[in-house]
């Protein structure tokens, strides 16, 4: 009988390797647990161009409709804070944190939703949720703020659902390669204008009509956009682990990984942004930190030890994935900071409009969209260890211009420059981050690989938040310091994404020690032996 590597060489060219298999039923059943998805890089051939620019697009829009929900309560979250009769700063965050919440929270098990029961399926169903949630937000202010928070919370679920299941479509649609790393680009890509859009409409609504109309205009969008992706997503990528799900199989849900690792990562985000809000001497704050490390922890045994079919498989992920994913957690964590204190300076320090301080981040789209698209073509030229790093600098680099910014100096200097840097973060270290976690999972795992960095990125922007809210309210605490308070909570950024730049540097040396050019190195199979007898 002949034995099959399961090397991941092997498995990603495997459709176009001709190999002679003899051993009847056995063989035909360890070929299928390699190659489940024998329709990768396949299902795109007979499709038409439009088809395909509609797939990439449809998926795209996830991630900018992500972003946009993300800045249409940033944006006006003055006015949605009088509406409810909200002036506390840390009441005003969980507007924000609690949406970034769920999404950094749920992604991981919602990608192995989609593994186990099809992605097409679940980013499908997310996009409905993500629909219901953000109609009844807006409908939130005949109520009151409890209902709101309520509603931000349950809204994250739908971005949590549709990023990681849409990134394992393209994972599966794809072969490696520039194709595949362009269309990962293109999803990175749009995070900047989705925010800048979000951002101009709750400006547009906020200030001229009324604001919880843009969440009732975000609920159409989002229902056209499922009707949209019925077409657009072939039925061929709709590929489970599951034809019809049995109680026996409820291993393979990992249900204690996800009662540990979720609410671990619910209680510990909740002490930080509380604990800026309420103050550290409150006791359950204190409780409830030490209650989610210690669940987290529970977490990391049962993936490792316990777990039969472990949601996070941390024994497969390569040791250099650790740099990589502690890299751009701590820069996306200063770039939560940095977006949300940038804001507080234009709102409430100049006094500028929500439209011109739109108008004034706006260069982030264009540099962002630059960045993004290069990725796909530094990545064929160079290691992702060296891209990751220079987004690392960029974060550190915006998070110093705008925390050393004077306050009434003019937007061409240190403002101008700091958007335009910024975004070089966000989009250089979004795609190279995903494309490097799709090449070091199998294909049955594309959804694990989605999930995972998507997660990394959106928990990060929370989590960043309540340390720095956590310190602005000690600087801030009579609530008139609010330059110095705004100006610390920036120094907490850049302290991190300078932990950020430490963290690519030792990826670079472990890389370097193991006399490896970089963990995107694709190792190339032996096709004239692909199969050893």
């Amino acid at each position: 009988m002949v034995k099959i590597s399961r090397s991941e060489s092997i498995s990603n060219d495997l459709a176009t390797t001709d190999c002679v298999i003899d051993g009847g039923s056995d063989s035909d059943r360890e070929l299928s647990e390699l190659q489940p998805f024998s329709t990768t890089g396949k299902v795109l051939e007979g499709m038409s161009l439009f088809r395909e620019i509609c797939f990439v697009g449809i998926i795209a829009i996830s991630q900018l409709l992500t972003q946009a929900c993300l800045a249409q309560a940033l944006a006006p979250l003055h006015y949605i804070g009088a509406s409810f009769n909200i002036t506390k700063p840390g009441d005003l965050s969980w507007f924000c944190a609690s949406y970034s919440l769920t999404v950094g929270t749920f992604i991981l098990p919602a990608g192995r939703l989609g593994d186990l029961f099809g992605s097409r399926k679940l980013f499908q169903i997310g996009y409905v949720w993500f629909a219901i949630w953000t109609l009844i937000a807006g409908f939130s202010v005949y109520c009151n703020a409890i209902l709101f928070h309520f509603c931000r919370a349950l809204q994250g679920l739908g971005p949590a659902l549709i990023l990681p299941n849409g990134l394992a479509l393209l994972g599966r649609a794809y072969k490696p390669g520039m194709r595949r790393n362009m269309a990962f680009a293109v999803f990175g890509a749009v995070a900047p204008f989705g925010f800048l859009m979000g951002a101009t409409f709750a400006g547009i609504f906020a200030q001229f009509v009324w604001w919880p109309w843009n969440f009732w205009v975000g609920a159409i969008i989002m229902a056209f956009a499922t009707l949209i992706s019925t077409y657009c997503i072939p039925l061929e990528l709709d590929k489970s682990e599951l034809s019809s799900f049995h109680r026996s199989d409820i291993a393979k849900l990992d249900p204690v990984g996800i009662a540990t690792g979720v609410t671990g990562l619910v209680l510990f985000n909740i002490a930080w942004n509380q604990g800026s809000n309420v103050g550290w001497s409150v006791p359950y704050t204190s409780v409830l930190l030490v209650l989610g490390v210690l669940l987290f922890t529970l977490f990391i045994v049962n993936e490792l030890k316990w777990a039969e079919y472990p949601l996070l498989p941390i024994r497969e992920l390569p040791k250099e994935i650790y740099f990589v994913l502690a890299s751009i957690g701590l820069g996306w964590s200063s770039f939560g900071i940095w977006i949300y204190y940038w804001w507080q300076i234009s709102l409430q320090l100049r006094q500028n409009s929500i439209l011109l301080t739109v108008a004034m981040q706006s260069p982030a789209s264009i540099t962002g969209a630059i960045a993004a698209i290069s990725v796909g073509y530094l990545l064929s030229r160079f290691g992702a260890n060296y891209i990751i790093l220079v987004s690392m600098i960029a974060f550190c680099v915006g998070c110093i211009l705008m925390g050393t910014m004077p306050i009434h100096q003019t937007y061409w200097a240190q403002t101008f420059v700091g958007v335009c840097i910024i975004a070089f973060g966000m989009d250089m270290s979004f795609p190279s981050g995903t494309i490097i976690l799709s090449d070091a999972m199998t294909k049955e795992h594309q959804g694990i690989a989605g999930s995972l960095i998507n997660t990394i990125v959106n928990y990060s922007v929370s989590i960043g938040l309540g340390i720095a809210g956590t310190v602005e309210s000690q600087i801030n605490k009579d609530r008139v310091h609010l330059k110095e308070g705004y100006r610390s909570a920036l120094y907490v950024g850049i302290g991190l994404s300078g932990l950020g730049i430490v963290c690519a540097l030792l990826h670079i040396i472990s890389a370097k020690i193991d006399r490896k050019p970089g963990i995107d190195a694709v190792e190339k199979p032996d096709l004239e032996n692909g199969c050893n007898e």
